[in-house]
C-alpha cells in the first residue's frame, strides 16, 4: 500500500493530521503510507508528512477488551524511556484518547534503521562470525541498560509487590483453564508437575523491581545495519513493571543453540551462548544473578503454557492444526530444557 488513500477505519489521515498540528508536530501533506510487517495483531503504518518520518501504531481493527489499554501502555513505557540510554524506539507523541480516531488509541514514533535477525542477515553480519558473536552480548547489554531504568515513573504500572510468588500459580491456573475448550485432551507435557514444584521450591526470596519488556526474545530485537549493536527493543506489549530478570530468563530460555537452531528464529551460527550471555549481563549490572537458572526455568515454563494455548485452540477447531501442532512441538521443547537447566 503505497498510496495516501488507506482505508479510514483503519486511520483517518485528516483526523491524524488536525490532531498532529494540536501536538506542534510539522505540518504539511501526506507522502507514502504504507503498513510495515510485524509479528503482532496490532497496526503499524510507515508514513510521512512534511517530509518527516514516522510509524503509526495502533491496535487492529477488530478491537478486543484490552486492545486500547495494550497501546496507552506501551506508550506509557516508551515516554519513560524515551530520554535513557535505552535501545527503545522514540516516541513522538501519543494519544491515549479513543474518541480522537473511532475508538481507537495510538502513537507515532520514528522509524527504526534496523533489521531482524530472524529474517535475514544483512552483510556485513553474514559474513563475519565475531560480528554474529556480538549480537548475542549487545543483546545481552541492551536489556542491562533496561534493568538500570528506575521505575518509579510508571507508579501503578504492574505489581511488583508478590510478583513471584504468583507466577507459577497464575501460569498453571491458564493452562488449566484450556481444559474448557471443546476438543482439548488436556496438557500431555512431560515434567509438567516436576518443573513446577521445582520452580515453587527454589523461588528467589526477594528481588528489585524494574521495567521488563516481557517478551525479550531474537525475533524482538533490531540490529543496526553497520554492526552488532541493538538499535531497537521492538514490540513492548507485554511490558510490565516486575523482575527484570525473568527478561533475562526469556531470552535464555529462547536462545538459539550452538548450532544456530533456536524455538524463536533459528539459522544463526556463531552466536554468544547462553553463558556468555549471563556473564556479559552481570558485568553490567548489580543484579543478584546467583538464581539465573531459576529465572531460565520460570520462562520456559510460561512461554510453554502459552504456546500450549494455541494448541488447546487447533484441539477445539479455533486455530489451524499444523500451527497448533507445531507450537505444542516447542512447547515440548521448552519443558525438555528446563529439565536440563533444573539437572
Amino acid at each position: 500500500m503505497t498510496s495516501t488513500h488507506i482505508d479510514v477505519n483503519v486511520i483517518d489521515l485528516d483526523v491524524l493530521g488536525a490532531w498532529m498540528d494540536e501536538q506542534g508536530l510539522p505540518g504539511g501533506e501526506f507522502g507514502a503510507v504504507e503498513p510495515v510487517a510485524g509479528g503482532t495483531q496490532n497496526v503499524m503504518l510507515r508514513l510521512t508528512r512534511g517530509g518527516v518520518p514516522y510509524i503509526l501504531r495502533r491496535p487492529p481493527l477488530h478491537l478486543r477488551a484490552r486492545s486500547n489499554e495494550v497501546i496507552r501502555r506501551e506508550a506509557r513505557v516508551l515516554a519513560v524511556l524515551r530520554d535513557t540510554p535505552v535501545a527503545a524506539p522514540r516516541l513522538v507523541a501519543a494519544c491515549p484518547d479513543e474518541t480522537v480516531m473511532g475508538g481507537a488509541v495510538f502513537y507515532l514514533m520514528e522509524p527504526v534503521d534496523g533489521f531482524n535477525a530472524t529474517v535475514g542477515l544483512p552483510e556485513p553480519h553474514a559474513g563475519d562470525p565475531a560480528i554474529r558473536h556480538r549480537m548475542g552480548l549487545e543483546a545481552a547489554s541492551a536489556l542491562a541498560e533496561l534493568g538500570r531504568v528506575d521505575p518509579a515513573p510508571l507508579d501503578g504500572f504492574g505489581r511488583p509487590e508478590g510478583f513471584l510468588e504468583r507466577q507459577v500459580p497464575r501460569w498453571t491456573g491458564e493452562l488449566e483453564g484450556y481444559s474448557a475448550l471443546d476438543g482439548y485432551p488436556g496438557p500431555d507435557i512431560p515434567g509438567l508437575a516436576r518443573t513446577a514444584d521445582w520452580l515453587e521450591r527454589n523461588r528467589p526470596r526477594d528481588f528489585t523491581p524494574g521495567i521488563m519488556h516481557g517478551d525479550y526474545h531474537l525475533a524482538n530485537l533490531m540490529f543496526a545495519h553497520d554492526g552488532p549493536r541493538v538499535a531497537a527493543i521492538v514490540d513492548w506489549e507485554m511490558c510490565t513493571v516486575g523482575d527484570p530478570l525473568l527478561d533475562l530468563g526469556w531470552l535464555l530460555a529462547t536462545w538459539p543453540d550452538p548450532d544456530g537452531q533456536g524455538l524463536i528464529g533459528g539459522g544463526i551460527a556463531d552466536l554468544a551462548t547462553a553463558q556468555e550471555i549471563v556473564a556479559c549481563y552481570t558485568a553490567l549490572s548489580d543484579r543478584d544473578l546467583s538464581a539465573i537458572d531459576w529465572y531460565a526455568v520460570m520462562a520456559c515454563f510460561k512461554l510453554g503454557i502459552v504456546l500450549e494455548g494455541t494448541h488447546a485452540r487447533a484441539c477445539a477447531g479455533k486455530a489451524p492444526k499444523d500451527i497448533g501442532d507445531a507450537l505444542h512441538a516447542t512447547t515440548l521443547a521448552l519443558f525438555s530444557r528446563a529439565e536440563t537447566l533444573m539437572a
